[in-house]
């Protein structure tokens, strides 16, 4: 399985249960401040406030630049943005070769006239989404309009709209039992993206034998 897509996310107790405890476990040392505050943590995706929409900066463009971005274009992009946490670009490594832990899409967000980029980066092996960012084509370059960096995260072009899936923690939650999931779906208006929708599924661990399983909203 490649990432925490909707689809995976929406499968069996048990299987999200074993990719929960795989996510919680992979970055819990790198990311302990996002679970330890209590609540949902910090959050950086969406234009929930003045940090959350990544400021007009762009990243280096492809050469020659009426190409379409390469898998190794996005991977030099990612690591000269200024707006990706440096834990996001200290563990963008390969896996294997010269294979980086990064899934990206093309397709229509914002209107514009070429095609936008969904990156996701993940861990290696495990393949948790440890960051999600959308790239808008600019005159020069392409510009960092969405982040969302809390893992696990996964974002999806579905439809025209973007789809960010998160399973969050509450303070004292079992590593292997997330409290919840959000999936939120974006749209583009007004040169940003804007909240279209939002499910919050609140998860139970007394059902069988512990596995977590949905009780709805």
């Amino acid at each position: 399985m490649r990432g925490l897509g909707t689809g995976a996310i929406r499968s069996s107790g048990a299987l999200k249960a074993v990719i929960a405890a795989v996510a919680a476990i992979a970055v819990l040392g790198l990311f302990a401040s996002a679970c330890a505050t209590g609540g949902t943590g910090a959050r950086d995706e969406g234009p929930a406030s003045g940090n959350s929409v990544a400021s007009a900066t762009t990243a280096p463009s492809p050469s020659p630049t009426t190409k379409e971005p390469t898998r190794m274009d996005v991977v030099r992009m990612v690591k000269h943005d200024p707006e990706v946490a440096t834990a996001v670009k200290d563990g963008l490594k390969p896996c294997v070769g010269d294979e980086y832990p990064v899934d990206v899409s093309y397709g229509k967000l914002t209107h514009g006239s070429a095609n936008d980029i969904v990156v996701n980066v993940m861990t290696c092996g495990d393949a948790v989404g440890v960051g999600s960012y959308v790239y808008r084509r600019a005159d020069h370059g392409y510009q960092n309009v969405f982040k969302a960096e809390e893992p696990p995260v996964y974002a999806e072009i579905d439809r025209g709209d973007l789809v960010v899936t998160q399973q969050m923690y509450k303070k004292g939650d079992p590593v292997a039992f997330p409290s919840s999931e959000e999936v939120i779906t974006y749209s583009w208006a007004a040169n940003r993206f804007t909240e279209k929708s939002r499910t919050h599924n609140e998860y139970s661990s007394a059902v069988g034998d512990g596995t977590a399983a949905p009780t709805g909203n």
